[in-house]
C-alpha cells in the first residue's frame, strides 16, 4: 500500500491558541460549561463540534477538540464497571474531571452514554451514573486523587516486594 504524503504539523499551535479555538466558537454561539456537568449528547455541545474539527492530521483520520479542558496537573484512570452498577450521587470537591466510555454504556441525566462518549464534570458539581446493561470499560482524568486508599501502594501486590502474596 502506498502512503500519501500529509502536511501534518503536531505543534502548529500553542496550548492557549488552542483554549482560543475552544472559547470562540462556544462564546459566538452562546455555549455555557463553566461550572456545568457536559456531555457529548447534549445538544449545546454538539452544535460546536464541527467549529472544532481539527484538519491537522495525517490521511485517514478524523479528530476533533472537546470543548472542554482541565486548568492543573491531572491523574488517569480506567474502570471496569459490571452491568447496572450504580455510582450514588457524590462530587469531586479538589478538581474537574472527564470520563471517556471506552466500551459499553453509562446513563447520566436519562441520557446513553456509550463507546466515544465523554462526560465533563467540574469541580464540586454533583452526580450519579448507572452502568448500561452489558457493563462498561471507562478512562477517566481527574484534577484530583480518588483512589481511595491511604497509600496506593496498599491495593499492589508486586512479588518482587511482597514475594509472599
Amino acid at each position: 500500500m502506498e502512503r500519501q504524503k500529509t502536511r501534518f504539523n503536531p505543534n502548529k499551535l500553542t496550548f492557549d491558541e488552542g483554549l482560543e479555538l475552544i472559547r470562540q466558537p462556544m462564546e459566538q454561539l452562546g455555549v455555557k460549561t463553566k461550572g456545568r456537568i457536559i456531555t457529548s449528547r447534549d445538544e449545546d455541545v454538539r452544535r460546536i463540534t464541527e467549529s472544532l474539527r481539527v484538519t491537522n492530521v495525517p490521511d485517514g483520520f478524523t479528530k476533533w477538540m472537546l470543548p472542554i479542558y482541565l486548568e492543573s496537573a491531572s491523574q488517569l484512570y480506567i474502570t471496569v464497571a459490571e452491568p447496572n452498577a450504580y455510582t450514588p450521587y457524590h462530587a469531586h470537591k479538589d478538581g474537574d474531571g472527564i470520563r471517556f466510555i471506552a466500551s459499553g454504556s453509562i446513563i447520566y441525566d436519562d441520557k446513553e452514554l456509550t463507546a466515544g462518549d465523554w462526560m465533563f464534570v467540574p469541580a464540586g458539581s454533583g452526580y450519579e451514573f448507572t452502568v448500561g446493561k452489558f457493563g462498561a470499560v471507562m478512562c477517566y482524568c481527574y484534577c484530583c486523587c480518588c483512589a481511595g486508599s491511604a497509600s496506593p501502594l496498599d491495593d499492589i501486590s508486586n512479588p518482587v516486594i511482597n514475594p509472599g502474596n
